[in-house]
């Protein structure tokens, strides 16, 4: 049965096309918004805990309190539709959660429409840590109120017996729903809004540019998209940023993250040919002001001395300290020289992109790694991880078959690789390849609560599909593309482990598919 359409204040939603509309203008959200507006609308009027809204709204997934917050900020974004002077529709509880003031009016058939109310918003600033101010809430006084006009009792009387005002008013708000629902189904593409972006300070972009006029781009292009990647999953993982790696995008409008970090090759000389430094800066987009820039001059023996340094310099900037837990695993799970940490990402990006071809390649490069460094325990389970995926486009004979199902074993053994995502990621693909969800959803939820990667929420997305769930599976996709937004994410939903119709779990990624 589909969902009914109903109205706050200005806006009409219709939940089944994840669109609101108001004045001809139509906006298409997140399908996790329009579920948060929706469950306001069923309790109006009524405040709302966090807690609440994770067990009612994202029910199963595994969220903080940050995400909440960043959803009701970009809901009221949205309602406000860039209008200063516009009312609050959503106000903050100190203490207690939200509460939505905008009257609610559902248009089902057969059901009386209760008339707009002009409601007056208490506006509450929400700090970046997603704590509650202690600040009371400001009440403003009431106007005064008008002299009353009396009507003459046989009019009194007319107004509140006939029911002539009742049916057109019925009629009329009928009408109106029936024409914005119309209006709303005429475009299929989310319209290019002209509203001022709001920064969110707790997100950042992360870009690469440049590069062309160097000799030494293309092979450090995949080691800088791994450490690109590194950097991305230990800022989600052990802090409370949010962190957008947009290495595989070329998106180049405004963002609505408050500081974007810039990874660039620069050839300051001009030459042809000329060998580039490593350019890295971290801005912030509030004032333009610079909270990071270093340059390295990258060669063989010095990866890691880079790596190290970049994620110390880092720190520092963000005030951000990293745990001793991101220092042993990358001490466990990384090459300790130069040379195989550069092949090592870029194999790594070999499976990253995911394709068939790529992942032959990537599993030969990883083979040629192991046997150069046989004791390199976190490549063999990369390894492992490709042929999996390998045996989803093309099985595996028999015999290449039971070699992989006993490696699978022996990697549970390794003390390095206790607690590693990576082998909740083989284990995930391996139960999914058995038709096993239960398991599935068991390993890869482990390995989300071990590293917040996009990857991790691509596989969530598929066992929410094997299990026949795909408003889950939708919400787990644009997660995976909000952390990673690009082809290869896109293309990981499209094929990995198994095909998925994109227009038909997540048809909102339909708008960033730039092969149709």
């Amino acid at each position: 049965m589909q969902e009914p359409v109903f109205r706050v204040g200005e806006w009409l939603i219709t939940p089944a096309d994840n669109r609101i509309s108001r004045n001809g203008q139509q906006r298409t959200l997140e399908p996790r918004l329009i579920d948060m507006l929706q469950y306001f609308a069923q309790h109006p009027d009524v405040v709302l805990s966090r807690d609440e809204l994770i067990d009612n709204i994202w029910k199963r997934n595994i969220v903080t309190n940050h995400v909440v917050t960043q959803c009701i900020s970009e809901l009221r974004k949205y309602l406000k539709d860039g209008d200063k002077d516009g009312p609050e529709y959503i106000i903050t509880v100190p203490k207690r959660g939200y509460k939505l003031t905008a009257p609610v009016m559902w248009c089902e058939e057969g059901e009386s429409l209760p008339p707009s109310v002009p409601q007056v918003a208490v506006v509450m600033h929400e700090p970046e840590d997603g704590s509650e101010e202690d600040t009371p809430a400001y009440v403003p006084p009431r106007p005064a109120s008008k002299p009353k006009t009396l009507l003459p009792a046989a009019a009194g009387r007319f107004y509140q017996r006939s029911p002539f005002w009742v049916w057109l008013a019925f009629l009329a708000a009928l009408s109106a729903c029936v024409a914005f629902v119309g209006i709303a189904s005429l475009s299929q593409r989310i319209p290019v809004s002209t509203m001022p972006v709001l920064l969110n300070p707790r997100d950042i972009d992360i870009r690469i540019q440049g590069g062309n006029s160097c000799s030494n781009w293309a092979p450090q292009l995949s080691y800088v998209v791994g450490l690109s990647e590194l950097v991305t999953d230990a800022l989600n993982t052990y802090s409370t940023f949010l962190v957008h790696d947009q290495t595989n995008y070329n998106f180049t409008g405004p963002s609505s993250s408050g500081k974007s970090l810039y990874i660039e090759f620069v050839n300051q000389r001009h030459y042809r040919a000329q060998q580039c430094f490593l350019s890295v800066r971290l801005v912030d987009n509030a004032d333009s002001s610079i909270m990071l820039d270093k340059r390295y001059f990258i060669t063989a023996d010095n990866q890691l001395k880079i790596q190290q340094d970049f994620l110390t310099s880092l720190s520092a900037a963000l005030k951000q300290p990293w745990p001793q837990q991101l220092a042993q695993r990358l001490q466990l799970l990384l090459p300790q020289n130069g040379p195989a940490l550069q092949r090592f990402y870029q194999a790594h990006q070999l499976l990253v992109q995911g394709d068939a071809d790529s992942l032959i390649r990537a599993s030969s490069q990883l083979e040629a790694i192991i046997k150069a460094s046989p004791d390199f325990e976190y490549a063999v389970a990369e390894k492992v991880l490709v042929d999996l995926l390998r045996n989803s486009y093309q099985p595996l004979d028999a015999a290449e078959l039971a070699q992989l199902r006993a490696e699978i074993t022996r990697l549970g053994t390794l003390p390095a690789l206790v607690d590693s995502p990576i082998l909740q990621q083989i284990a995930t693909v391996d139960a999914l390849s058995q038709g096993k969800t239960d398991e599935a959803y068991r390993a890869i939820n482990k390995a989300i609560d071990l590293q917040m990667s996009w990857l991790n929420y691509v596989l969530l997305g598929k066992v929410y599909e094997m299990q026949g769930q795909n408003h889950q599976a939708a919400d787990s996709y644009i997660t995976a593309f909000n952390l990673r937004p690009g082809e290869n994410t896109l293309h990981w939903i499209r094929n990995g482990v198994f095909q998925t119709s994109v227009a038909a779990v997540v048809p909102y990624l339909d708008n960033y598919d730039t092969q149709k």
